[in-house]
């Protein structure tokens, strides 16, 4: 059995997310006291108490994820978990999972990912922008909806492709709701407008890349103890400048998480572990292989579960 584990990014948050692991699992718990320190305010009391308009947040979402996917695989290790052969996340799940291979600090991705999402909502202006998923359509086609849809300075990209048919696109708002009818157009099942109002991953977030790039320069980083496949072209780095670039990059480009996924499996990966809160990648890996065996860990009984399976 070779295992990969993959992180969830910003979406998957909700007031309690995994109250039970936190009151199960000391080392899960000491993660939360660890983030509060490093952050100056009560992430740990965020998370479990809301409420929910100040945890949705985007510069309170960021670290709040990352350091509920830092707590879950802390649990694992504290359990004897063995390592994994790969690690992925999705969109800010990358920080989590270069957090757990040892090449960045967390108290220094808590504060990165802070900012970063800071940045994300100061780079385009409130209600501005717009974010779709569209369902049922190939991705060559949505890209094709998409370049018929923007105009000029108006921009609309792909810009997660999560599982085949599943992709999400996200730009300034007419061009997103013009993308929206093309797509229905060309024969999408469904094609809407999701509850999000930055549009991460196209070229609206040049200047956070800019601004990322700086940060990440004045952090110390280190070769992973792990392959951590990056979501801009799923393939992992050694290189600590490339790991650096490929960041800052990462929030102006598009989440190949089809590739993250099939890429693990070219090396032989067959299970997938989703640690942190929501069930989100676990469904999309089994949309993308149904041979890949895929399960959450979020709480006590699918740690236990987990540990179960993977130490035979």
């Amino acid at each position: 059995m070779a295992i990969a584990m993959v992180f969830p990014g910003q979406g998957s948050q909700s007031v309690g997310m995994l109250a039970d692991l936190l009151a199960a699992e000391p080392a899960a718990a000491a993660t939360l006291v660890e983030a509060d320190e490093a952050l100056g305010y009560g992430l740990g009391a965020l998370l479990r108490d809301g409420p929910a308009e100040q945890l949705n947040r985007t510069d309170h979402t960021q670290p709040a994820m990352l350091a509920a996917g830092v707590a879950a695989w802390r649990a694992w290790c504290a359990h004897g978990g063995p390592p994994p052969a790969a690690m992925a996340g999705h969109s800010l799940g990358e920080y989590t999972a270069l957090v757990c291979a040892e090449a960045m600090a967390f108290d220094d991705a808590l504060r990165v990912v802070r900012l970063r999402g800071q940045w994300m909502q100061q780079a385009v202006p409130q209600g501005a922008g717009k974010v779709a998923a569209v369902l049922g359509l190939d991705d060559d086609a949505v890209i094709a909806a998409c370049a018929a849809s923007g105009s000029g300075s108006d921009v609309v990209e792909a810009v997660n492709f999560n599982a085949p048919g599943q992709v999400v696109i996200a730009g300034h708002g007419a061009a997103v709701e013009r993308a929206i009818e093309a797509a229905k157009a060309a024969g999408a099942r469904r094609a809407m407008l999701l509850p999000i109002s930055v549009p991460v991953h196209c070229r609206l977030m040049d200047p956070v890349a800019g601004q990322l790039a700086e940060a990440l320069a004045g952090i110390e980083l280190h070769t992973p103890t792990m392959p951590v496949y990056h979501n801009i072209d799923a393939s992992p780095r050694t290189d600590v400048a490339e790991i650096r670039a490929a960041l800052a990059d990462q929030v102006r480009r598009p989440v190949r998480w089809v590739d993250c996924v099939n890429a693990m499996r070219a090396e032989g990966v067959d299970t997938l572990l989703e640690l942190g809160p929501g069930r989100v990648l676990s469904g999309l890996a089994r949309r993308i292989d149904r041979e890949l065996d895929a399960m959450p860990v979020d709480d006590p009984a699918t740690l236990a579960t987990a540990l179960s399976k993977v130490k035979g």
